[in-house]
C-alpha cells in the first residue's frame, strides 16, 4: 500500500490514478490515455487469469476500457482507490464471458445431443419402416393377384375406388369388395388383429 500524499505522484506513473479518472470523467483523452498506459497491463493480467483465452482477454480488456471511459464520473475517491474500481470492472466483465462462454458450450452441447438424438431416431425409425416395409410386402406375395392389384393401387397409388375399378376393368362394387377382403386377409397374413 502506498503512503502517498492525496494529489501527489507516485514514482514512475506522473499524476496519481485518483486524478487521472477523475480527469476522465471530466472528458479529458489524454488523462485517459494515460490510465490506460499505467493500468491496461495490470487490466489484462487478471482479465487473462480469469478468461484463459489471449484473444477474448484482450476484447474483455478493451471492453474494461470503454466502460470506464464511460463510467468515470461514477468513481468515487471516498470508496476506494482508482486500481480497485477498474479491476473491479474488470473482474465483472471477465467472469460475465466466462459465464457467456460456458452458456454458449452448454447451448451448443444441448443441441448437438439434440442433433445426436434426432439422428439416432431417424436411423432407428428407418430401421422400423423398412423392416415393416417387408413384411408389407411378404404378406402382400400371400395374397391372391385380384386382391394385391386392388390393393397396390388403392393404398400404394393413391387411386379412389372408382379409379381402381376403373383401371382393373371391374364395377366399383367389385374393387371395393377386392379391396376390403385383401386387407382383411393382409392383416391375417401379417398377425395384426
Amino acid at each position: 500500500m502506498s503512503s502517498q500524499q492525496p494529489g501527489v505522484s507516485e514514482p514512475g506513473i506522473g499524476p496519481r490514478l485518483e486524478e487521472l479518472l477523475l480527469q476522465t470523467a471530466g472528458g479529458d483523452e489524454h488523462a485517459f490515455e494515460t490510465l490506460y498506459d499505467v493500468v491496461s497491463p495490470r487490466v489484462f493480467g487478471l482479465v487473462r487469469r480469469i478468461v484463459k483465452d489471449t484473444s477474448q482477454s484482450e476484447e474483455v480488456t478493451q471492453e474494461v476500457f470503454v466502460e470506464a471511459w464511460q463510467l468515470a464520473a461514477r468513481f468515487d475517491p471516498a470508496r476506494g482507490t482508482a486500481m480497485t474500481w477498474l479491476l473491479t470492472l474488470a473482474h465483472r466483465r471477465a467472469v460475465d464471458r466466462v459465464r457467456a462462454s460456458q452458456a454458449s458450450k452448454d447451448r451448443d452441447l444441448r443441441e448437438g445431443i439434440k442433433d445426436f438424438q434426432a439422428s439416432y431416431d431417424n436411423v432407428e425409425d428407418t430401421a422400423i419402416l423398412h423392416d415393416e416395409a417387408h413384411r408389407v410386402r411378404t404378406a402382400l406375395d400371400g395374397l391372391s393377384e385380384m386382391h394385391r392389384e386392388a390393393i397396390r393401387l388403392a393404398y400404394f397409388g393413391g387411386y379412389t375406388h372408382h379409379e381402381v375399378a376403373a383401371l382393373l376393368k371391374i364395377p366399383v362394387g367389385t374393387a371395393k369388395t377386392r379391396i376390403r377382403d385383401g386387407m382383411s386377409k393382409l392383416r391375417d397374413l401379417m398377425g395384426v388383429a
